[in-house]
């Protein structure tokens, strides 16, 4: 646990979907988000289940240390190929577990997302955002992309149809300079592309103020461009964060508030 974070009313940019309650972000990873991957975990107050798409369709991690965890805590594992694992986490998002000695630099090694068309896909990525293209294969209808090489990687998958987002939320992030943001949004509407959020300041209650926008691309995936400057000040790890989360949840007293009035949180 990096840094965790209480909000009492829905965030300006959707960053906790569209819900406007009570909710909370737990930011994970390997090490700091300077310079890892991290996940974010957001959690509404009241929300009971989601429905999934199509749309994220796992991440990859490199730890043997990982199946070694799950071979131990008796967590289901399905080898997907040889020395590749299958596990699925409890709100039912899948993780590949390749059983190599974790990378020293960062074990998370790709997120997958679904695309309906992967050359559409990739050139927006890649033409219009600027990533490289690692790999491509057109029989898999596979490619993988990068900004940097010692960086997780994207990697696009075709799903043979329509993209489906379900009712569960996410969004890809990167970091860059705050002056580079102007210029992505214009880059936006010079192409006609969508832009789900111009350029705004985001609050986090006694942290540092970002500058962000959000874009959406041709699959309705989720991108935002965040103020580097103010994010490094924000994404600082915080030492207490575990005991925050740990206090967050002892007083989430939601699932027994329902059981005791016999009804069931919302399903989004």
């Amino acid at each position: 646990v990096l840094r965790h974070e209480e909000f009492q009313e829905g965030c300006r940019a959707s960053c906790n979907g569209p819900y406007d309650g009570k909710w909370s972000k737990t930011m994970v990873g390997y090490g700091p988000e300077d310079n890892h991957f991290v996940a974010e975990l957001t959690y509404n107050y009241g929300i009971g289940e989601y429905r999934l798409g199509n749309d994220f369709l796992g991440i990859t991690l490199v730890s043997s240390q990982a199946v070694s965890n799950a071979k131990k805590m008796g967590w289901p594992l399905k080898e997907v190929t040889s020395g590749v694992f299958e596990a699925e986490a409890p709100g039912g998002y899948k993780f590949y577990l390749e059983d190599k000695e974790q990378l020293k630099q960062d074990p998370v090694w790709k997120v997958t997302l679904g695309v309906s068309n992967l050359q559409r896909s990739v050139s927006y990525w890649s033409g219009l955002l600027g990533m490289k293209i690692y790999e491509k294969d057109e029989e898999k209808q596979r490619a993988l992309l990068g900004y940097a090489d010692n960086q997780c990687k994207l990697e696009l998958k075709a799903v043979g149809g329509a993209v489906d987002h379900g009712t569960a939320f996410g969004r890809i992030a990167f970091s860059c300079a705050k002056d580079e943001l102007p210029s992505i949004e214009a880059l936006m509407r010079k192409e006609n592309q969508k832009i789900l959020t111009p350029l705004v300041s985001l609050d986090t209650p006694g942290k540092a103020t970002v500058q962000v926008v959000i874009l959406a691309d041709p699959d309705g995936h989720e991108i935002c461009f965040v103020g580097d400057e103010a994010f490094r000040e924000l994404s600082q790890v915080d030492p207490g964060g575990d005991k925050l989360l740990d206090d967050a949840m002892a007083a989430d007293n939601s699932d027994k508030w329902f059981a005791e009035h016999n009804r069931k949180k919302v399903s989004a």
